[in-house]
């Protein structure tokens, strides 16, 4: 009984340590001191084509690189892949016969990073914060997911969305495979494509309300060319010809 409650508590205390730290937001940190005040939840995106724009959703790396430019965009990843990656780094190694403790750690600094405690819970889509937790759980399925799913989104489905998106639904199978089913690393993994999409809910709404005012395509190049990483995409998608729906 006394080591299920010391269990508990370290589950408790992994959580807790690992969602106040995810919540801490470098894209409004760097914004803020590299322009002397200015707030990166104001800046906006151009609807490509048009003459409207509309404010970021999601406060993280790319929206940083879209106001400030690549160089600044890199700094916050990194701070954003550290502040889960040290977390869950120091519970796999204080505590390795559990791996419950840094998958926990993992997760809470998703979700701390899609829902920061400190700044009313508007957040980041959660991208590099996984990538922060799985560089612990297993970095090479950073590498393997990527490049696997841009393959299946550029050359198989020839899709934008599959291109960007399916490296976090392939770490279900991934992990389930590199861990021989271990039902731990299995729920760690459904649990951050949930929250993927939870956090994907507001860019949803937005793609709905553009694609009513039939201007889906004007809405995405636009995303797209905000960033260096959009742009990248669209470098990618015109080699291989695929077309941006």
């Amino acid at each position: 009984l006394l080591e299920h409650l010391m269990n508990f508590y370290l589950e408790i205390i992994s959580a807790t340590v690992s969602y106040l730290l995810g919540s801490i937001s470098f894209a409004r940190i760097v914004t803020y001191i590299s322009t002397s005040g200015k707030d990166i939840t104001e800046h906006e995106i151009a609807v490509d084509g048009t003459d409207e724009s509309y404010k970021v959703l999601s406060i993280g790396a790319n929206s940083v690189s879209s106001l400030l430019g690549a160089r600044y965009g890199m700094v916050v990843s990194i701070f954003d892949i550290l502040k889960v990656f040290l977390p869950t780094l120091f519970f796999k190694l204080s505590y390795p016969e559990q791996p419950g403790l840094y998958l926990i750690a993992a997760t809470f600094g998703v979700i701390g990073h899609i829902w920061p405690i400190y700044y009313r819970f508007h957040g980041g889509s959660g991208f590099t914060a996984i990538m922060g937790g799985l560089f612990v759980i297993d970095p090479v399925a950073i590498f393997i997911t990527s490049i696997v799913g841009l393959f299946l989104g550029m050359v198989i489905f020839r899709n934008m969305v599959v291109a960007t998106l399916s490296w976090i639904w392939l770490l279900i199978p991934w992990l389930w495979w590199r861990t021989n089913g271990s039902w731990e690393h299995i729920l760690y993994s459904i649990a951050i494509n949930i929250l993927f999409i939870l956090a994907m809910i507001p860019e949803i709404q937005n793609v709905m309300t553009y694609k009513e005012k039939g201007k889906t395509i004007e809405y995405a190049m636009g995303n797209l060319k905000s960033n260096p990483m959009g742009r990248g995409m669209l470098k990618m998608a015109k080699f291989f010809k695929v077309e941006i729906k």
